[in-house]
């Protein structure tokens, strides 16, 4: 989210006069039932103007793109004006609370339930109070500029971290409501580790906050890597964003009931999982530092314009989102690589699910990347009871984004000017991450013309961002010494199966079981004479086949046996290797290029 730009004189005068203006917003919450997963939320409005006044919970959430409705965990709401006298509550809809006559003042209180502790939701329990804001407080839309103070009751041994501005003791400040609901904020009895780094000769702190049930040994190792990310991601860009008040935080809960996740935001992230250091997460939560600090540059500051400003009441949908969460995708695991935190192999190795992913997926008939992220509203952690068609029509734009960042990356560095993708990247942190100036798709477009010369930048974005076709990755993948290989043995069916033979996702459009009719539900009993059991699944069965067989396949749909005829084809999905591991030669000149991609910069 954009910090709305303030006179920091102003800013320090407001402080020192909160005493005494009114025209603040005042929050102030407390968890004396925590056990319940309850907070007690006070808030007052004041400086009202006369007539209705409307208050209410956001329906979303920044970095998410679907609607969460908040309000559903919100009881026990009261309103009084400056005399403590109850005012009269109506409701226009399921989300706002209307009072028609007051004083100019509205105090609100409410209980709050809570317990999700992920990058969307708020958990609060004896051991923590974790805070997503618009899961958390009710918020005036006619206010939405008014400066913000909030006072957290912390239990006996909870410390306070956010992004927010400390003010005295427990109680923090915002400039208006889009910093405020932009700053999760952590209450617990966490370890913290801080380390400065030099950005243009000015020293910034980036704090790790870590709620968790392991040792300060533990958190010590898993810091030094968080180092290491910060420092190759700042190296792709040049610098580090100048952070509002000097101070990044990463709010981690590695904890047995979290929600695994991550969520960027302007100052800070979210990081949530069930995997503590010493079972795992190590190794498997450090990914997810490396994506949402990637954020700080690439969505928060490098914004959509079409995410400007964020609306906390509708739906938020973007055609970007291929470039926003798909390059720092595709960055994710090659900052891993260059931090020394995953070897060449292991990421070379990583690009087989995203690639065979998108590579084989039916949706690019359907949409383009643009389109994919117009998608997010209906995917980005929605929930709906109706079944859907994903497999056949949906692509990540996660995964989208990421194919196309490494496909331009190489491509990039296939030329003979000495391009690459971290360059690219700086050049648009310039134009328009540094300054905060929204971008549009075309904006992007023209900046890879600028870069790399109109006929590269044209072809790009023709072909696959405005289309959806795909490159052509085999000979970018040699110029680095990977391999991009099929089993030309392998048959393929188009299904996936359990153990037992229950069909658990809708065919792909084009294969076998597509158009013999087999879909999600179905129970393949037998293939010809080979009856589907725990000893014999329907993938050790489709082994003894070759390309071009055909077989009959019974099945049960709703207790009634159907037969059908396929004719099995080539396995569709690739495996991406490296030349060492595939018995190649590697050349000098081919092992520098994979060098200058992978290794620490």
């Amino acid at each position: 989210m954009r910090l709305h730009k303030f006179n920091f004189l102003l800013f320090v005068l407001c402080i020192s006069s909160l005493s005494y203006a009114q025209s603040y917003i005042n929050y102030d919450i407390s968890f004396k039932n925590a056990a319940q997963h309850e907070a007690e939320i006070k808030v007052s409005f004041t400086k009202i103007k006369s007539g209705k006044f409307s208050f209410r919970m956001s329906r979303t959430s920044p970095g998410r793109y679907a609607i969460h409705e908040f309000a559903k965990n919100v009881y026990n709401v009261k309103a009084t004006n400056s005399k403590g006298e109850a005012l009269k509550i109506t409701r226009p809809n399921p989300y706002q609370w209307d009072v028609d006559k007051h004083d100019g003042t509205v105090n609100v209180s409410y209980t709050l339930f809570a317990n999700r502790g992920g990058g969307t939701y708020a958990q609060i329990d004896e051991t923590h109070a974790h805070l997503n804001i618009p899961a958390t407080f009710m918020f005036a839309p006619s206010l939405k500029e008014t400066p913000i103070q909030v006072t957290f009751n912390p239990r006996k041994g909870w410390k306070v971290a956010t992004q927010l501005k400390k003010m005295f003791d427990n109680t923090y400040y915002a400039p208006n409501l889009q910093y405020f609901m932009d700053s999760p904020t952590e209450l617990s009895n966490h370890q913290i580790r801080t380390f400065e780094v030099d950005s243009n000769g000015e020293k910034q702190k980036i704090h790790f906050v870590l709620h968790h049930n392991g040792t300060e040994a533990e958190l010590d190792a898993y810091f030094k890597g968080v180092k290491e990310i910060v420092l190759q991601q700042k190296a792709v860009f040049g610098e580090l964003p100048k952070f509002d008040y000097g101070e990044y935080f990463f709010l981690a809960c590695y904890i047995p009931n979290a929600s695994g996740d991550g969520m960027e935001h302007r100052n800070s992230t979210i990081l949530t999982s069930t995997r503590s250091l010493a079972d795992g997460g190590m190794k498997r939560n450090i990914g997810t530092v490396s994506h949402e600090f990637f954020h700080a540059w690439n969505v928060e500051r490098i914004r959509p314009k079409s995410l400007e400003p964020f609306d906390f009441e509708a739906a938020n949908m973007s055609g970007e989102l291929w470039f926003a969460e798909g390059f720092t995708s595709y960055y994710t695991n090659l900052i891993l690589a260059r931090a020394g935190l995953m070897s060449h192999e292991a990421y070379i190795n990583s690009l087989n699910g995203t690639f065979n992913y998108v590579w084989n997926s039916p949706g690019r008939a359907f949409f383009n990347p643009i389109e994919m992220s117009y998608q997010a509203p209906f995917v980005d952690a929605a929930t709906s009871v109706d079944p859907v068609n994903r497999e056949n029509t949906f692509i990540s734009y996660y995964s989208y984004g990421s194919a196309l960042g490494l496909a331009l990356d190489l491509s990039l560095r296939n030329e003979n000017k000495k391009l690459n993708l971290d360059d690219f990247m700086k050049q648009v942190w310039k134009s328009y991450g540094k300054n905060e100036k929204p971008y549009t798709i075309d904006n992007l477009h023209k900046a890879l013309n600028k870069y790399a010369g109109k006929l590269f930048g044209d072809h790009f974005f023709n072909n696959f961002i405005y289309k959806s076709a795909m490159p052509n990755y085999e000979p970018l993948f040699k110029r680095v010494g990977v391999l991009l290989k099929q089993d030309s043995k392998k048959v393929f069916l188009g299904v996936s199966t359990s153990s037992k033979g229950v069909v658990r996702n809708n065919a792909q459009i084009g294969s076998p079981a597509y158009k013999a009719g087999i879909n999600s539900g179905d129970q393949i009993i037998s293939i010809d004479q080979h009856v589907v059991n725990d000893r014999n699944s329907v993938n050790s069965i489709l082994s003894q086949y070759a390309i071009g067989d055909t077989a009959t396949i019974q099945f049960s749909r709703y207790g009634v046996l159907k037969s059908v005829k396929v004719r099995l084809i080539k396995d569709p999905r690739y495996t991406i290797m490296s030349f060492e591991k595939a018995g190649l030669e590697v050349s000098p000149k081919i092992l520098q290029n994979r060098k200058n991609w992978l290794d620490k910069k």
